[in-house]
């Protein structure tokens, strides 16, 4: 190329640069040429996408797709903070490096915990397990509660053996609390208080989401005011005694994790936010002390410029929400944790998991999230192990240090499709969170149902769009490694560690004064909403456990009435159902469910068939009986019935089909009436005269691969 100058021709927007050397081509010119390039195909089916967000992807965005929206000349840094909250982005300060750890004991999850702050983890992020979220002790809690989920804490030496050796004024801390952070918030600033460290630098959150657990689980172990009055008295404190960390948590993942769309978490998300701060404003605190405490948590999913506009939108929205408030500029700027999809990752071809994570973490990462996890690729199945959880943790710094994202401030800004998107997400987003809005609020939509009715209405068609091969999980409903093994999971013994957990517990009683344990539970019980913070600390240092402290804060209160939960599952569980029940009939038979391919003719005229047959039915582990042809229906009867396979599959072209069908369909029934016959295609006119001859069904491009596999498997008996 020349060096010549930029042209920039008359009449054109100014900041559009234009290369002389390259003829300038209109819209409706390239929009002809791809017309005629489908040869009559339709440009509205073939070249737009329709996600479950109900947006319409073009194929190509223009700048008079921008124009007009609201949010365009933005600054990263300033209002409304699409473009970030702050104004030199990733190159103030990188995301934290938030790695969840699920580990069941103390000791195990502190061993972990420093062994992956000392390779890349830059936060504590602790997952609890059943028992603490329902603030249960280990010894009392039903059977398979403790260790379910993550780490068990009953007690101050709990706290302070999973947390040895982390200095929290320099290591900022995630931990989800549930229904009431109050319990886990005293066991924190004890454990700090007899290390005669400041409260003052605690940096991270220490979360309350007790909307976010009753739509997960469908119940609260207390009444939602006794939540929120706890809430208040968290975040008052916090503001006053520890600006840094954040008690409020809004969390998206049961939407997300229910098979719901962007458009669903964010306004699910939304709406709960705005509940909390109406009920902490309700209970005295401003909005000024209550936005700055609120921590968003989000999943990623695995459509990058979706979940790049999902952060994108989020921080326009809530920087609306928090203005129609009256807060000032700093308390309009959210604060984004995420992490990657639970939903979409599977046990099988786990190493894809590996893919999905990281391209779901660099949308995350060029959104702008302020804090990170990347699910290690057996995180589904059981705790990671060390291999998983370093190629995981690694993948930050690739991100950071080679990717070289942190040294462009807010990467996706200005690209006409992802502003376009954010706007399009943004508005449809919004919409919902009115409905929600009219319906009274978060609390009342879940208790009417309206939430989960959405997520559920979206799941669904994300399973027929899976069942049909629309949708793809690489790996499981196409493209399947039949040699592949699936991730095993490792189970818990959780008689064994209450067991264990219980003796904790008990030394942990026992060195402590029981008098002064119970004086300060009294004091607990009694104490007025602004003292509830500092005796739940003395209470926690004098030895109370987690149930103590929770009975004392609790007393009188009545848990509020069951709702239905979101149905949280993976995506690709049914095609894993499928697979597993063929691996169970071998275990029990000696060999998997065999399906014979009854190739005619040469190889050109069966083999897209056969591949393509093949392919389908391995999705369900099926052994499949291939060869390289015959020459007539009858050798295609003997093999077939020789081969004892409990299926056939006819693999020819539409135009042979006719003289070959009926034949071969008769021949195989006549000789082994219950064999199941399929023809791979869908010769429509010639169907119902297939049927007549004896065929079951069809494979082709257009079933619904799950239905038909669940039936083969039924009929034969898997």
């Amino acid at each position: 190329m020349s060096n010549q100058p930029i042209d920039r021709q008359a009449g054109e927007d100014s900041a559009v640069p234009r290369f002389t050397e390259f003829p300038t081509t209109g819209y409706d010119e390239w929009r002809a040429a791809a017309e005629a390039a489908l040869k009559g195909g339709s440009f509205e089916k073939r070249l737009i996408t329709k996600t479950h967000e109900g947006i319409a992807l073009q194929p190509m965005y223009r700048a008079e797709d921008v124009d007009g929206l609201p949010h365009m000349g933005s600054l990263p840094g300033f209002a409304p903070f699409v473009r970030g909250t702050q104004v030199l982005g990733y190159k103030h300060a990188p995301w934290e490096v938030s790695q969840e750890l699920a580990n069941a004991t103390p000791e195990s999850f502190n061993q972990a915990l420093r062994a992956d702050l000392e390779r890349g983890q830059t936060a504590v992020n602790m997952r609890l397990d059943l028992a603490t979220l329902l603030g249960e002790d280990a010894d009392t809690t039903e059977s398979g509660r403790v260790g379910k989920g993550g780490l068990s804490i009953s007690c101050l030496g709990d706290v302070t053996a999973a947390l040895t050796g982390v200095d929290l004024e320099q290591t900022p801390i995630f931990i989800q609390t549930g229904a009431s952070g109050l319990p886990l918030l005293a066991m924190v600033l004890a454990m700090l208080g007899k290390q005669s460290r400041s409260a003052a630098k605690l940096r991270g959150c220490i979360g309350d989401d007790p909307l976010g657990a009753l739509a997960g689980s469908g119940r609260l172990p207390r009444s939602l005011n006794g939540a929120y009055e706890d809430l208040a008295q968290l975040t008052r404190w916090a503001a006053a005694n520890a600006p840094g960390l954040r008690t409020v948590l809004v969390r998206g993942h049961p939407y997300h994790d229910g098979g719901g769309n962007a458009v669903q978490e964010l306004a699910f998300a939304l709406a709960t936010g705005v509940e909390y701060l109406r009920e902490l404003q309700a209970r005295g605190v401003t909005i000024d002390q209550a936005a700055p405490r609120v921590l968003f948590a989000f999943s990623l999913g695995s459509n990058l410029f979706m979940e790049i506009a999902k952060l994108r939108a989020a921080r326009m929205l809530w920087a609306k929400i928090v203005a129609a408030f009256g807060g000032g500029e700093e308390a309009r700027k959210i604060h984004v944790h995420a992490r990657t999809s639970g939903w979409n990752k599977t046990l099988y071809d786990s190493d894809v998991n590996m893919l999905r994570a990281t391209t779901e973490a660099f949308s995350g990462v060029l959104g702008g999230c302020d804090s990170l996890h990347i699910g290690p690729k057996d995180e589904i199945a059981r705790v990671p192990s060390d291999f998983s959880r370093r190629v995981a943790r690694n993948a930050h710094t690739v991100l950071r240090e080679e990717a070289g994202l942190t040294r462009a401030v807010d990467p996706a800004g200005g690209s006409w499709y992802v502003e376009n998107l954010t706007d399009t997400l943004a508005r449809k987003s919004w919409d919902l969170f009115r409905e929600v809005e009219k319906q009274g609020g978060m609390a009342k939509a879940l208790s009417a149902g309206f939430p989960q009715q959405q997520v559920t209405a979206v799941s669904d068609q994300r399973a027929k769009a899976y069942a049909q091969r629309r949708d793809i999980f690489v790996g499981t409903n196409m493209y399947p490694n039949p040699t592949d093994e699936p991730l095993t999971p490792e189970p818990i013994d959780h008689v064994a560690l209450q067991q264990e957990r219980t003796r904790a517990l008990k030394a942990s009683r026992q060195s402590t004064d029981a008098d002064a344990r119970r004086d300060a539970l009294e004091k607990l019980a009694q104490a007025t909403p602004d003292r509830r913070v500092t005796t739940a600390v003395a209470a926690a240092a004098a030895g109370a456990t987690l149930n103590d402290l929770w009975k004392a804060l609790t007393t009188g209160e009545q848990s509020d009435p069951v709702i239905t939960p979101v149905a949280i599952k993976r995506g690709a569980e049914p095609f894993e159902d499928l697979r597993r029940r063929s691996e169970v009939f071998a275990e029990r038979t000696g060999g998997l469910p065999k399906v014979f391919l009854a190739n005619l003719g040469p190889t050109p005229q069966h083999k897209a068939r056969a591949d393509f047959s093949r392919g389908f039915l391995e999705v369900g582990a099926f052994e499949v009986i291939g060869n390289e042809g015959f020459g007539t229906t009858d050798q295609a009867i003997q093999a077939a019935i020789a081969s004892g396979a409990g299926a056939v599959v006819i693999c020819s072209t539409d135009k042979t089909y006719p003289k070959l069908v009926p034949p071969l369909a008769k021949g195989i029934k006549a000789t082994k009436p219950d064999t199941l016959v399929l023809v791979a295609g869908y010769p429509a006119d010639h169907v119902e005269a297939f049927k007549a001859a004896g065929v079951d069904d069809f494979i082709h491009i257009r079933a619904n691969c799950y239905e038909l596999l669940d039936k083969l498997q039924n009929q034969m008996g898997v």
